[in-house]
């Protein structure tokens, strides 16, 4: 065990050098070959439970690096992992097992760079547990499942359009049940930002159309706002905004905004932030120009 230990931080310093020397090149590229060639990875993440906290910290630190280096422009890890993804199953189930949890979540986001890699956890039966592992009691392992989720969620654009136009009725029953309506603030809190994230990327643009059209959702996003946290109104402030400016309203999301106009505009007109943000209030004038305008569809 000492001579493994000792092996983990030589192999920690070549790629990260230390106080007296920066990283070689040559040496980072060798080792990257080596350590894939042998099949190293697998056996690290199998063996990771029985390393002291240290070695394991090292290990962690390794595995990450390794994912970047590249050899003769190539990202090797990349090409191995394509052949071992059962290895993620093993990264994603540790968020079950608390001792273990932070090291391979940090291991499972690095790994997740790889496109490869994110569409095999999207498409695996993994992905339904997050909404659970977002929300276990262990403040430090429900923000690391977060972490990942978001990586997910936004890292590899082409790859969560398709997965979200697939998945789109139980990834969005889960979303809105589980997190937008969670009774934790901070799990609302993060799961808004990302839901407005997400709506507001081009390449999501068929799902943000799909979502808004939506009066369930729009009833949640409502209550929302009304919450007494600025962060979250705010955050619920940017994906309100996408139902209003829909030029394609439903007539049951018109009614809806029609029913709660005034509500709507008090509350509007009461939303401030904090410092002056220029966008943020022509957005808000152009949100309750178009509330005031609407029409109920007969």
């Amino acid at each position: 065990m000492i001579e493994l230990f000792k092996n983990l931080r030589e192999m920690k310093t070549i790629l990260y050098g230390n106080s007296e020397a920066e990283p070689v090149p040559e040496a980072c590229s060798q080792l990257t070959q080596e350590f894939f060639n042998e099949n190293t990875l697998r056996l690290l993440v199998h063996c990771l439970p029985k390393l002291n906290l240290e070695a394991r910290k090292d290990a962690t630190q390794v595995v990450a690096n390794l994912q970047r280096q590249q050899v003769q422009s190539k990202l090797i890890a990349s090409d191995y992992l394509e052949k071992n993804l059962d290895l993620m199953d093993i990264l994603v189930s540790s968020y079950e097992n608390p001792e273990m949890a932070l090291h391979y979540g940090a291991m499972l986001r690095e790994c997740i760079r790889h496109q490869i890699v994110a569409k095999y956890v999207l498409e695996s039966p993994h992905m339904k547990k997050f909404f659970d592992y977002i929300q276990l009691p262990n403040f430090d392992i429900a923000a690391d499942a977060a972490a990942t989720f978001k990586e997910l969620m936004t890292r590899h654009k082409s790859t969560v359009a398709e997965f979200l136009s697939n998945n789109y009725e139980w990834f969005f029953d889960e979303y809105n049940s589980k997190l937008l309506e969670s009774s934790n603030y901070i799990t609302r809190r993060q799961a808004v930002k990302l839901l407005g994230d997400m709506l507001l990327d081009r390449s999501n643009a068929a799902v943000m159309t799909r979502y808004v059209s939506s009066r369930d959702n729009l009833r949640i996003l409502m209550n929302l706002m009304r919450e007494s946290s600025k962060s979250i109104q705010i955050e619920a402030f940017h994906v309100f905004k996408l139902f209003a400016a829909n030029q394609k309203k439903p007539a049951e999301i018109i009614g809806i905004l029609v029913a709660n106009r005034s509500k709507l505009l008090r509350l509007l007109g009461d939303l401030k932030i904090d410092k002056e943000d220029e966008q943020f209030e022509a957005d808000k004038a152009q949100v309750m120009k178009e509330i005031a305008a609407l029409e109920p569809k007969e």
